[in-house]
């Protein structure tokens, strides 16, 4: 590490121990990582964290966490849950792959005993640990030295540089100035540091830079352009797919379905759909034959495609309703429990209020 490197870690080391954010999944920053290793569920609760965090706020993240530890203390506790009550109780969360290959992971830590590796290049054989996540367990939880770039990272080391090589080809220019400048000791705490600094003041949007630590060696500040950073190519337009999805409820109960064991929001429950998929619109093919009556729609973004679903309600309430092994009837008074997806708890909802003016 060159003199300005190890200024610009030094500085924002020092800025951290200040000003570090207070999260539930943190330990207090500069305290001697042989009092975290002594913790046996110190890297469980970090591994935890860090995939939870994956394109999701902490605000959105930090109820999630405290949940699940509360209810699964510890890896093997995890590794021995019923996968779809870790899958409802991830619900709201999003990107479901991550819930499924976070129960993939637990059991493969709880065959090896419990005990998370220690260095990237082991922590990548896990499931579902790629670069990312490998680096930041390695250096917060084991205080390896990893080279960790997140959104936050990425945005603060383009600014820091100006580095304009537009992405996602300036990625490779970014982990480059990001390794020269990760320092050998506390690299967990400058991995955070930088991601606080990203998340609070080098944000993507009217960056605080008067109040920036590290403004004074930022050559983006320096031109007056910190924003023009990082560099990205213009946004493809978002396709819109359509479908729909039927309410059929039965006395105080609502017919549930489990989604496919692969694909989209796998292995979830929800509501029966006409098959609409990120690359086409449903069918608009009922479950049950009868009286069908519109009760809407609602919209949901994902991350490369919109989706517009329609809610049909189920007319024929006199009708038994379905029956199969590929479903339940839910009891609608404990339906928060049933651990919706974001977008079939919003029709849900949506027809929850319309059946009730009925």
């Amino acid at each position: 590490m060159d003199a300005s490197s190890h200024d610009i870690a030094a500085t924002l080391i020092g800025w951290y121990d200040e000003h570090a954010r207070d999260l539930p999944w943190r330990a207090r920053p500069g305290s001697p990582l042989p009092s975290r290793a002594g913790d046996p569920q110190w890297a469980y609760r970090v591994w935890l964290s860090e995939v939870m965090l994956q394109q999701t706020t902490t605000a959105a993240v930090a109820p999630y966490f405290a949940a699940f530890t509360a209810r699964w203390p510890t890896v093997e506790a995890l590794a021995a849950a019923d996968e779809a009550d870790v899958m409802a109780a991830w619900a709201g969360l999003g990107y479901y792959a991550r819930a499924r290959n976070l129960i993939a992971c637990a059991r493969e830590v709880a065959a090896r005993g419990g005990a998370f590796p220690q260095t990237e290049l082991e922590l990548r054989k896990l499931p579902g640990l790629g670069a990312y996540t490998a680096a930041a367990v390695a250096a917060i939880a084991f205080g390896q030295r990893a080279v960790v770039v997140d959104a936050n990272v990425e945005r603060v080391v383009a600014r820091l540089f100006a580095i304009d090589d537009p992405f996602p080809a300036g990625r490779k220019a970014v982990h480059a100035m990001a390794d020269r400048i990760t320092p050998e000791r506390r690299a967990g705490d400058f991995a955070q540091a930088m991601m606080d600094l990203g998340a609070t003041i080098c944000t993507a949007r009217t960056p605080k830079c008067a109040l920036c630590p590290l403004a004074g060696q930022c050559r983006a500040y320096a031109a007056h352009a910190p924003e023009r950073f990082p560099v990205k190519p213009p946004k493809k337009p978002r396709p819109t797919r359509t479908g729909t999805a039927f309410w059929v409820a039965r006395g105080d109960a609502v017919w549930l379905v489990r989604r496919p064991a692969k694909g989209m929001l796998a292995g979830m429950r929800a509501l029966p759909d006409d098959g609409w998929n990120a690359r086409a619109d449903g069918s608009g093919t009922a479950p049950l034959a009868g009286n069908w009556r519109p009760a809407g729609a609602v919209n949901h973004v994902f991350t490369h495609f919109a989706l517009e679903m329609r809610l049909m309600v189920y007319a024929d309430t006199d009708r038994l309703g379905p029956d199969s092994a590929d479903g339940e009837w839910w009891p609608l008074a404990n339906l928060e429990q049933a651990g919706l997806p974001t977008l079939y708890a919003k029709a849900a909802r949506l027809a929850i209020a319309q059946t009730g003016d009925d």
